[in-house]
C-alpha cells in the first residue's frame, strides 16, 4: 500500500495530559513516549523545555491539539537556581564555560534592587542556543558551528520575580513570565547587572496558564498505570476545554448549536444579556463542549473553532 493509502497507527484519543518532564531528555522524546503509552494517534506538546529543565509539559491528544496555541500563549512559572560568577555559551550548566569572575559581596537588599529592575515589560535578546530561525536555519545549529548572528530584542513581561534563597555563589528565584521569555537569558542578564555573570544550574517549570505541576504525572507513573488497565491511564487526561476554563461559557439551545455547527453566526440572547464580548466556550446540552466562538461587533456569536468529541 502506498504512503497515502497507509492507515495511521494509534487510537483516536482526545484530552490533555499534564506531564512532569524529567531532566536529561528532550521534550519531543517525552512526548513520543507518552504518545506510545497511550497508543494515541495524534499528539503535540505546548512549549518545549530544554533537556536540562524539568517540570510541567502539557501534552494535547487528538482534538485537544486545537487548543494548544492558547497554552503556548499563556503565562508560565519557573523555579530556577542561578549559578553566579560563571558564564557558559549556552546560558546553562550544560554549555562550555567562556568566562569566570569573582562574585562581589552583596546583601539581600542589593538583590532586591537588582531584581526589581527586571519586573514588568522588558526587552530581551533571544539566546543563540534557541529554536528560533535565521535565514531558515535554527539558531542552535548555527551556535554549534561557532557562529553568532544578530538577534532583535523582543518585548516580554516578567509578572513576578521573587528571591526564594541565596548564598555567596547562587540565587534561587521564582519567576512568572509571559510567553517568549528565556529564563537562561534572564539569568545571564541578572549576572551582568551583578558584575560577575551567571548561568542556569537548575530549572523547573511549575505552571503553564491555568495548570500546575502538582497535578502532573511522570512517565514512570503513566507506565505503571498502563499496566493496571486502560481506565486508570485514561483517568489522567483532562477534558479538552480545561485549557480554556477561564473563558466565558455559553450554553446553546439545540437550534443555535445546529446553526453554529453549520458554520453560521447566530443571535444569542445570553450574549446581550450577559454583555459578553471576545472569545467564549460553547456548549450544547446534548453533547457538551462543541468549540470556541467569537462575538462580533454586532453582538452575534460566530464559530471560531469546532471540535469533534
Amino acid at each position: 500500500m502506498g504512503r497515502r493509502g497507509r492507515l495511521s497507527k494509534g487510537q483516536h484519543i482526545s484530552g490533555i495530559l499534564l506531564l512532569d518532564k524529567g531532566t536529561g531528555r528532550s521534550s519531543n522524546s517525552e512526548l513520543q513516549r507518552a504518545k506510545s503509552i497511550f497508543n494515541a494517534r495524534k499528539a503535540g506538546h505546548t512549549g518545549s523545555l530544554d533537556p536540562l529543565a524539568s517540570g510541567l509539559l502539557p501534552i494535547c491528544f487528538g482534538e485537544a491539539t486545537k487548543v494548544s496555541a492558547y497554552l503556548l500563549d499563556g503565562d508560565k512559572r519557573y523555579q530556577v537556581k542561578v549559578r553566579l560568577g560563571v558564564v557558559t555559551d549556552s546560558g546553562d550548566k550544560e554549555g562550555a564555560i567562556i568566562s569566570e569572575k569573582p562574585v562581589p559581596l552583596f546583601t539581600q537588599a542589593d538583590l532586591g534592587v537588582i531584581l526589581k529592575g527586571f519586573e514588568g515589560e522588558i526587552s530581551q535578546v533571544p539566546p543563540m542556543y534557541s529554536a528560533l530561525k535565521h535565514n531558515g536555519e535554527r539558531l542552535y545549529k548555527l551556535a554549534r558551528k561557532g557562529l553568532e548572528v544578530e538577534r532583535k530584542a523582543r518585548k516580554i513581561i516578567i509578572h513576578e520575580l521573587h528571591l526564594t534563597g541565596f548564598d555567596e555563589a547562587s540565587l534561587e528565584l521564582d519567576v512568572l513570565c509571559s510567553k517568549g521569555t528565556y529564563i537562561r537569558t534572564l539569568a545571564e542578564d541578572i549576572g551582568k547587572k551583578m558584575g560577575c555573570g551567571a548561568h542556569v544550574e537548575i530549572l523547573r517549570r511549575t505552571e503553564v496558564n491555568c495548570f500546575n505541576v502538582e497535578n502532573a504525572f511522570s512517565l514512570g507513573q503513566l507506565e505503571a498505570l498502563s499496566k493496571e488497565g486502560g481506565e486508570s491511564l485514561m483517568a489522567t487526561l483532562l477534558p479538552v476545554d480545561a485549557a480554556i476554563s477561564e473563558w466565558p461559557k455559553l450554553n446553546l439551545s439545540d437550534s443555535l448549536a445546529w446553526h453554529i455547527k453549520q458554520g453560521q453566526a447566530v443571535e444569542c440572547p445570553d450574549v446581550r444579556r450577559e454583555r459578553m464580548e471576545g472569545l467564549v466556550r460553547m456548549y450544547d446540552a446534548s453533547c457538551g463542549f462543541i468549540g470556541l466562538g467569537k462575538i462580533d461587533d454586532a453582538g452575534r456569536l460566530a464559530p471560531k473553532r469546532l471540535f469533534n468529541l
